[in-house]
């Protein structure tokens, strides 16, 4: 099936080409954590736990949205799923469509029994609602996990780049909205990669979401991952085109912080360190999302995931310490971060 293909595709792309933003970073780069010689803590105190929804996380870290559909992306999802449960930190899975559409798959996303506590994400991508789905589409991609959450994704460059995209996207605000009001479980509005600007950020937030993903630029470019499975040179160079597009992600978290001041945010898209982590809790994020650097470790084992969650946590809790910040909410007590560059 085409939903099948695609999702293979996009593992197989991801692990063995060169996928990232030729030029764009995150952003992070431009910040900096001011060092604190006499921090006044016990590094073992340190606490990085936050509430989402209601929810303990012992460390702010959400597995970003992956795979899912075929039997290679159960293994990855039972893998991080084993990982999250054990650290203590949220799980969004790949979209579902394709276990909604096609049954036979919908036991590679589900990841209960091997994770009964965590924070968990269902996922669809927001612009089906034009194409179809309903609320009772989300509600049972919800039920198909055992999700806490809804993640509605939002691609339309991705989609644009796609023989056979899903290219309207008019209205789609409105069923967003309608879905938020009716599914009976929070919204969370993510990008896929390419930011989420402020003007954006304030109309989801006046939909009801109750938390914004931004997803910002300058980690994988989906883009390069359609050149890849482009058909013709010209989608190809189509694709290359928008190879480096996007807000980088730490500037689509201050945009978003400003255009939905009092909404849950999560910083993700090429977040590769723990004080990257750091940076963004301490620039308003609630939590972070990490995605590339824990699929090929899913590959391998929860074990491989785990050694990278625990190299990401030790990096984030030093990097608490030597700013002074004792707990998640003193990162972003004034004195933490600045700016050095614009």
């Amino acid at each position: 099936m085409v939903h099948d293909r695609r999702k293979a595709d996009h593992i197989r792309i991801n692990l063995d080409e060169d996928v990232q933003f030729p030029a764009l970073t995150n952003g992070f780069e431009r910040y900096r954590l001011l060092h604190q010689a006499l921090p006044d803590l016990d590094l073992t105190q340190i606490d990085t736990s936050v509430t989402l929804f209601g929810q303990r996380l012992k460390v702010p870290l959400l597995i970003s949205s992956m795979t899912g559909g075929t039997a290679a992306a159960g293994a990855i999802n039972r893998h991080l799923a084993q990982a999250a449960q054990a650290r203590g930190i949220a799980l969004g899975l790949g979209s579902q469509r394709t276990g909604l559409e096609q049954p036979e798959t919908a036991d590679t996303f589900r990841v209960r029994a091997v994770a009964p506590d965590i924070l968990l994400f269902a996922n669809l991508g927001a612009v089906q609602l034009n194409y179809g789905y309903t609320v009772d589409h989300c509600r049972r991609a919800v039920e198909m996990i055992e999700a806490d959450a809804l993640i509605l994704h939002l691609n339309p460059l991705q989609e644009a780049l796609q023989t056979g995209g899903d290219w309207n996207w008019s209205g789609l605000l409105d069923r967003i909205e309608t879905v938020c009001r009716e599914v009976g479980v929070p919204v969370v509005a993510k990008e896929v990669g390419w930011g989420i600007s402020e003007r954006v950020a304030r109309q989801l937030a006046g939909a009801g979401v109750a938390a914004i993903d931004v997803a910002g630029a300058g980690g994988t470019s989906w883009s390069e991952v359609e050149s890849h499975r482009a058909p013709t040179e010209s989608l190809r160079r189509l694709a290359r085109a928008f190879a480096d597009w996007g807000i980088p992600t730490a500037e689509s978290l201050v945009m978003a912080r400003r255009g939905a001041p009092d909404l849950p945010l999560i910083a993700s898209g090429g977040m590769r360190t723990g004080i990257e982590v750091a940076k963004a809790l301490a620039l308003g994020a609630t939590a972070v999302g990490i995605a590339s650097p824990l699929l090929k470790a899913a590959t391998l084992s929860a074990e491989a995931v785990l050694a990278e969650i625990d190299h990401l946590t030790a990096e984030l809790r030093i990097a608490m310490f030597c700013v002074g910040a004792a707990d998640v909410p003193a990162l972003s007590a004034p004195g933490c971060i600045e700016q050095v560059l614009s």
